[in-house]
């Protein structure tokens, strides 16, 4: 039995099915997310490893966003107040620090931007990717329609 490279497997195309190790969220997400990519005609088998980036990622963020929702944006330091016999009388608040969720969030959100960018999931990405795209076949209609002129007078050909 002859092994197919990754990159080969699936004729070469991301499985709409997310891979069994990631968490409810970020599979909820591959399958939104790579339906779309696939009908772009722009992702291949090996870019599953940048959507799995970006679906782990959206999970990490929403698991934050949740903990902030519940827990507040800021969080509350307590301190015990003891008796002389060492026991636990009152509890006292002594100051609040931001909730580190907040920045676990703010991070996820900037690896999705990142990587979203790369996969053309935002509007000005895919505006940058058509724009690209249209270049391309206007340059090539160009080159084309030079090297006609070269042949059609003459100046060009092999034979």
């Amino acid at each position: 039995m002859t092994k197919v490279a990754f990159y080969k497997q699936n004729n070469g195309q991301i499985s709409t099915t997310p891979p069994s190790h990631l968490g409810p969220i970020a599979s909820a997400t591959w399958r939104k997310i790579v339906p779309y990519l696939l009908s772009t005609k722009s992702l291949v088998r090996i870019d599953s490893f940048i959507v799995e980036q970006y679906c782990i990622s959206y999970e990490v963020y929403r698991k934050a966003y949740d903990d902030i929702v519940q827990n507040g944006l800021k969080t509350k330091i307590y301190k015990d107040v003891q008796n002389n016999k060492g026991e636990v009388i009152d509890r006292v608040m002594t100051s609040e620090r931001r909730n580190p969720s907040e920045q676990i969030k703010n991070d996820a959100s900037a690896e999705m931007t990142r990587l979203g960018e790369q996969l053309g999931l935002s509007p000005k990405a895919r505006q940058e990717l058509q724009q690209l795209a249209a270049s391309d076949d206007s340059n090539s209609i160009a080159s084309f329609g030079k090297q006609l002129k070269q042949f059609v007078s003459g100046g060009g050909g092999d034979s």
